[in-house]
């Protein structure tokens, strides 16, 4: 048996307490200038490794399936996961407790002061530096795929991409048929041995 056939399975650490969840939460909120995600992936899988890359990306994916917010749907899913009901809760209120106090501060100084022409360039820059960790995300939530080498899995993100990014079709109804479809595509091709 030679040392490439040999799977690595990458080390995971013990899932946090309540008050750890909290903290974690509330530490990636904090840091998410634009959005959680980005910082969310990098803690969860690569920072603490309280979930494989995989892991993350099919909870990730179930979050994206459901209602409201995906990051807010993930605190809820990953502290459940992890902690129960007290762990749901924890996530929950790390990743929304303190940006909702700093938000409220912010807006009140927005309505006073936000007409300045330096406010708005400033703003301008936090654009594009927030696009640019996004698609940072977006790279290292596909490796798995490339792992894989899922010929299908890049299928089905291609066609959604072009649904929804191209085309500009409701993501729903999107969701709606891309979800099962793939499901179904999975299952008849492993059945097949593929």
């Amino acid at each position: 048996m030679s040392s490439e056939s040999i799977a690595v399975k990458p080390v995971r650490s013990p899932p946090p307490g309540v008050v750890g969840m909290f903290l974690a939460f509330a530490k990636m909120s904090l840091m998410g200038f634009g959005g959680v995600m980005v910082w969310a992936r990098r803690a969860i899988v690569e920072q603490h490794r309280w979930l494989t890359a995989e892991e993350f990306n099919d909870i990730f994916a179930l979050c994206h399936f459901l209602p409201g917010p995906n990051i807010v749907n993930l605190s809820v899913v990953f502290g459940a996961r992890l902690g129960g009901l007290s762990g749901a809760i924890a996530a929950f209120l790390g990743l929304l407790l303190p940006p909702v106090v700093i938000v409220t501060i912010l807006g009140v100084l927005y309505t006073q002061y936000g007409q300045f022409e330096r406010l708005q360039h400033a703003l301008t820059g936090v654009v594009a530096v927030t696009a640019g960790l996004f698609l940072g995300t977006v790279v290292k939530m596909m490796q798995p795929l490339w792992k894989q080498r899922s010929v299908i899995g890049f299928l089905f993100l291609g066609a959604v991409f072009a649904a929804v990014g191209v085309l500009r079709l409701p993501l729903p109804p999107v969701l709606l048929t891309a979800v099962p479809l793939s499901l179904v595509t999975t299952w008849w091709l492993k059945g097949r041995g593929v």
